[in-house]
C-alpha cells in the first residue's frame, strides 16, 4: 500500500512546476515590458536575452538598461543593480532550515526571486525532505524560462503587441505589483507579520514619493526585516511571563 501511494505521488520537480504556474501571470507581462524597453533603449535581441538569462533580477534589469542607455558610469550601474538585489541576502537564510544538503543549491539559488521565495517559504515546510530539491528546481526553472521567453517576445514583437492593443501597454507594468499583492496578503496572519509588512509598504511609499525609487526597495526590505525582529511574538511573551513565575507555566499550572 505504501509503495502504491508513493508511486502515485507526483515527482518533486513536476509538483514544483505545477504550483509555480500562477506566477506566470505576473512574470510574462513584465518580461514582455522589459524586452520592449530594452530594445527601445538600443540593446539588441541577443543582449536582451543575455540580460534576462544572466542577471534575471526584474527591477534591477529595468534599472540596468535605463542607466546604461543614459550613459551612466559602468561602476555606478553595477553598484545600483547590486544594491537593489541585496535583499536576496535575507531570503536564503529564511528558507535554509528547510533545505536538505545538496550540491545543487549554489546553482539553484540563481532562480531565487521574490515570488519563488514567497512560494518556497510557505511550501517547503509542507514537503517531504526528499522532494524539496526537486520542487525548488521545478518552480525556479519554470519561472526562469517564462521570464526569458517573455523577454524574447517583448524584444521581437513588443511594439506590434502594444500598437495592436494599446491598453496592453498600460496594463503590463501593473502585473508584477498585482502578483506581489496576492503573495503578501496571506501573510497578514499575526501582529508580527502585519507590522513588518505595513512598515515595508510605508517605507517604499515614502521613498517613491520623495523620488528615491532606486534605493526604496532595499530600504523598505531592511525596515520590514528590522520591524519583524523587533516585534516579539505573543507566544514568546507568554512563555517568558509563565517561566518567571516561580516555575509555573503560562496557564498557571506547576511545571
Amino acid at each position: 500500500m505504501a509503495d502504491t501511494e508513493h508511486s502515485r505521488r507526483p515527482r518533486g520537480w513536476l509538483n514544483g512546476m505545477r504550483e509555480a504556474i500562477p506566477l506566470l501571470g505576473g512574470y510574462i507581462p513584465v518580461a514582455i515590458s522589459f524586452g520592449l524597453i530594452s530594445t527601445q533603449a538600443g540593446f539588441s535581441t541577443a543582449e536582451t536575452m543575455a540580460i534576462s538569462t544572466l542577471i534575471y533580477a526584474g527591477a534591477s534589469q529595468f534599472l540596468f538598461v535605463g542607466m546604461a542607455a543614459s550613459g551612466s558610469p559602468l561602476w555606478l550601474t553595477v553598484a545600483m543593480t547590486l544594491l537593489i538585489n541585496v535583499r536576496h541576502v535575507v531570503y536564503a537564510p529564511n528558507i535554509a532550515p528547510w533545505l536538505p544538503r545538496s550540491r545543487w543549491w549554489p546553482w539553484l539559488m540563481h532562480g531565487l526571486t521574490d515570488q519563488v521565495f514567497a512560494l518556497a517559504h510557505s511550501r517547503l515546510p509542507q514537503l517531504p525532505e526528499s522532494q524539496r530539491v526537486g520542487w525548488f528546481f521545478g518552480a525556479a526553472m519554470l519561472a526562469w524560462l517564462s521570464w526569458i521567453a517573455g523577454s524574447l517576445l517583448g524584444a521581437v514583437g513588443g511594439e506590434w503587441l502594444t500598437s495592436r492593443w494599446p491598453l496592453l501597454g498600460e496594463v503590463m507594468p501593473f502585473a508584477l505589483p498585482a502578483l506581489f499583492l496576492v503573495l503578501i496578503v496571506p501573510r497578514f496572519t499575526s501582529r508580527r507579520w502585519a507590522a513588518a509588512l505595513s512598515v515595508s509598504v510605508a517605507a517604499a511609499l515614502v521613498c517613491t514619493l520623495v523620488g528615491l525609487t532606486n534605493i526604496g526597495i532595499p530600504l523598505a526590505a531592511a525596515c520590514g526585516a528590522l520591524c519583524f525582529y523587533m516585534v516579539r511574538p505573543p507566544e514568546t511573551l507568554g512563555t517568558d511571563k509563565g517561566t518567571t513565575d516561580k516555575g509555573t507555566t503560562r496557564e498557571g499550572r506547576p511545571s
